[in-house]
């Protein structure tokens, strides 16, 4: 029973901690639109999504009014496109991408994730297809997200799909040139992605999932940090209790959200994911949770293990409070959207390879990170590489969402508004990985693989 004390707790963390529902998200599968004509694909599609959705965003912003409860996005995600689209005879994927922005538009939602591959073990014809197509897709529309997943802890690296992607990012920053890049902040490239990710640019509705599913993920590194200046001095098995009891109380407000949305759009309800994801905003932010920790700036030594213990005090928290706790729940570390990781950044304590280093015991990985616009395909490549042998030996999600701005150069600001934030470009390391990337081939997955 909540009693008048939690009440007005939860009033307070909304009003002026900064929590809220970051985004409700409708998975809905569209293996029902495979269709050999293109045309007659598309047009399922759009129909489909706009006659499951069509309610989702009113819905949002009716939950939102009558529970005084901030509900910042309303998104959808769909079946991995690659699936959808290689029944059709065509070699132009684009037109799904523009059907997918088409029903997002007329939906009203913000994003709408989906536009994905699956090539953790090898391509088909559809993958490569869909892989190609990316840069023209994500210039042409406004809403769809991207992603390809590269590896995983069972199948290990296909290298041939990430030098494929070090080229696909560097190709989708030129085709946005006129918007700093932009396109590459809604390409994710991921180790063991997940099929119930409500947040984006990872989104898709996996091919485990039901018809459709109302996944909700909750957001409040405001309520953490200003819970830990409650027990500044004191050990770490204290700061990791306040952690667990804060995500216990965000991931209760996000269950009840999520089943009155799942209730009001007969849907199932599907997760709740309390990844902590910042904002650019002050006082929303992973890093200053960190520094409240004790550190005097993010990116010294011991950050990697403050890291670790609130991505683990978050998840602890989350799991005792709901037994639908899914998705990618921890700590998001995207330093565009944090403006202690922004500010970090520009001190030039947190660097990339810092970064790479945090990625091991957090939610995500390299994410939303500026490079010079000049860092070569094979480097970007290389990242991907290092971020998802991370994932697949420590059986855990990694991906890289790098942003080559054309143009760009060290110490130079991209600004990209809203959620986005702004970027401090970042030094890559100058010497060459194009040997080792020209490899190609697989790399195995690792000894503990072997778990049947």
């Amino acid at each position: 029973m909540l009693n008048q004390k939690d009440i007005l707790s939860t009033i307070e963390m909304i009003d002026q901690q900064h929590l809220d529902i970051r985004t409700i998200t409708m998975g809905i599968s569209l293996l029902s639109c495979c269709d050999p004509d293109p045309k007659r694909a598309c047009g399922k599609i759009y129909e489909k999504i706009t006659r499951c959705a069509e309610k989702l965003v009113k819905t949002g912003e009716d939950i939102e009014r009558e529970f005084g409860i901030p509900i910042v996005n309303k998104r959808i995600s769909v079946t991995p496109m690659a699936l959808v689209a290689g029944a059709s005879e065509t070699e132009d994927y684009v037109p799904f991408a523009l059907a997918l922005d088409r029903a997002a538009q007329t939906c009203g939602v913000n994003f709408i994730g989906g536009y994905s591959a699956l090539v953790q073990k090898g391509m088909t014809q559809a993958d490569e297809k869909l892989i190609r197509s990316i840069p023209e897709a994500l210039a042409r529309t406004e809403l769809v997200c991207s992603s390809v997943n590269v590896g995983s802890t069972k199948a290990g690296i296909n290298m041939d799909a990430v030098a494929l992607m070090g080229r696909v990012v560097k190709d989708t920053a030129k085709a946005t040139a006129d918007r700093d890049g932009l396109g590459c902040a809604k390409l994710v490239v991921f180790c063991n992605a997940v099929e119930d990710n409500p947040f984006m640019a990872g989104a898709f509705h996996g091919v485990g999932e039901a018809e459709k599913v109302i996944n909700v993920g909750v957001s409040g590194p405001g309520v953490v940090h200003h819970a830990l200046q409650a027990v500044k001095g004191q050990p770490f098995d204290v700061v990791a209790e306040t952690i667990k009891k804060t995500a216990f109380r965000v991931t209760r407000m996000g269950q009840l959200v999520a089943q009155e949305a799942s209730r009001r759009l007969d849907t199932p309800f599907g997760i709740v994911d309390l990844s902590l994801a910042p904002t650019p905003a002050i006082g929303d932010s992973v890093a200053r949770i960190l520094e409240e920790m004790g550190l005097e700036t993010c990116g010294t030594h011991g950050t990697t293990a403050a890291l670790a213990l609130l991505n683990d005090a978050v998840k602890k928290g989350g799991v005792m409070a709901s037994s639908s706790v899914g998705g990618l729940s921890g700590a998001f570390i995207p330093v565009s959207e944090d403006e202690g990781m922004i500010a970090a950044a520009k001190a030039g304590t947190l660097c990339l390879d810092k970064l790479e280093a945090m990625t091991c015991v957090c939610s995500v990985g390299l994410d939303m990170i500026a490079v010079p616009g000049d860092t070569p395909a094979e480097t970007i490549s290389a990242i991907i590489a290092d971020e998802a042998a991370i994932g697949m030996v420590n059986c855990k999600t990694t991906a890289v969402r790098i942003l080559p701005t054309p143009g760009k150069a060290v110490g130079d600001t991209i600004e990209m508004g809203g959620l986005l934030g702004s970027a401090p470009v970042m030094p890559v390391h100058p010497e060459s990985s194009a040997a080792f990337i020209a490899r190609g081939g697989r790399i195995p997955a690792p000894m503990h693989s072997l778990k049947n």
